[in-house]
């Protein structure tokens, strides 16, 4: 069986990491590779040692604050019509510049959003709003690290995303970045209009109107509120926390206790084979040409800006 042959070929670490190992997870991670079980190993492999590295499990509400005050990624407190947690991204609401703050802030978002997935449902919906929204708003490495992260490290948990009312000018983005989404990926990406009757189904078969925000052409007139979200996620930690018992230890715990030369060995075993395979990921190769463009594209962009600002100085 390909899931038994995945976890033989990582090894005891799967006991250190059940819910990343578990039959559901290794299966997303098969789905991911079109059920070539040497590339789903290789690819939970680099993951779990990711997840050794970065300690996404670690990251607190305090930690990341800061990148949410605005809105610009949230949970929404409905799912949608299929039992399914929803995330609202809005990116015309970008409030740093910090990259590394910014994939912080997804990945606590995606931990979080896992951790209250419905049941046996093991996908979810984004909702992103284009308010606000302008081609300044790009940035060619947050959306690259974005993709990477959502596709590299939590295979197939998107179900569908909404992309609602966005401008003329990010068509062309969009077939930019296109290149570097998997197949798969960029196939459950849904363009909505609200001026266009038959796109605005979409919404109608997916979400309650009278839970969707007025935003997404819904009833609700609920807005997003920093201070209780704030409390809402930690609540939800202190939740999670006081939920725990000594004998049902999360992966976090297990590695939490471990000791720095442990810790240095799982990694060694883990990526001793996660990078022996050379064959790229599957957008790699042809994304290669479209990723120079962008980042020339986004060059050009912060050039233009500087000499524009210049210009203004010297006319004051």
């Amino acid at each position: 069986m390909q899931i038994n042959e995945i976890r033989k070929s990582i090894g005891p670490i799967t006991n250190k990491f059940p819910m990343q190992c578990s039959d559901a997870s290794i299966l997303r991670f098969l789905e991911a590779r079109n059920g070539n079980t040497k590339k789903a190993s290789k690819m939970l492999k680099e993951t779990l040692k990711w997840r050794l590295e970065y300690k996404p499990e670690k990251i607190q509400w305090e930690d990341v604050a800061r990148e949410a005050e605005t809105g610009k990624l949230y949970q929404a407190n409905y799912l949608d019509n299929y039992g399914r947690t929803v995330l609202i991204m809005r990116p015309g609401f970008e409030n740093t510049n910090s990259v590394e703050g910014q994939i912080k802030y997804l990945v606590y978002c995606m931990e979080n959003a896992i951790l209250n997935i419905n049941g046996g449902e093991e996908q979810m919906v984004w909702l992103i709003d284009f308010q606000r929204w302008n081609i300044n708003a790009i940035s060619v490495k947050v959306t690259r690290e974005t993709a990477r992260i959502l596709q590299d490290r939590y295979p197939e948990r998107l179900g569908v995303a909404i992309l609602y009312n966005p401008p003329k000018v990010f068509e062309s983005f969009w077939m930019m970045v296109k290149p570097f989404l998997e197949h798969k990926t960029y196939k459950k990406v849904k363009f909505v209009y609200s001026d266009q009757p038959r796109s605005m189904k979409i919404m109608e078969a997916l979400f309650d109107k009278k839970k969707l925000e007025s935003a997404f052409g819904g009833d609700s007139m609920d807005n997003f509120d920093f201070e209780a979200y704030a409390k809402r996620m930690k609540d939800a930690e202190k939740q999670k926390s006081d939920a725990k018992t000594p004998d049902d230890a999360s992966s976090s715990d297990q590695i939490s206790i471990t000791s720095e030369s442990q810790q240095s060995d799982l990694l060694s075993e883990v990526g001793s084979d996660a990078s022996d395979e050379d064959d790229p990921l599957p957008y790699d190769n042809e994304a290669t040409s479209e990723l120079e463009n962008l980042d020339q594209m986004e060059t050009l962009h912060i050039h233009s800006k500087n000499e524009t600002d210049d210009s203004q100085e010297a006319k004051n």
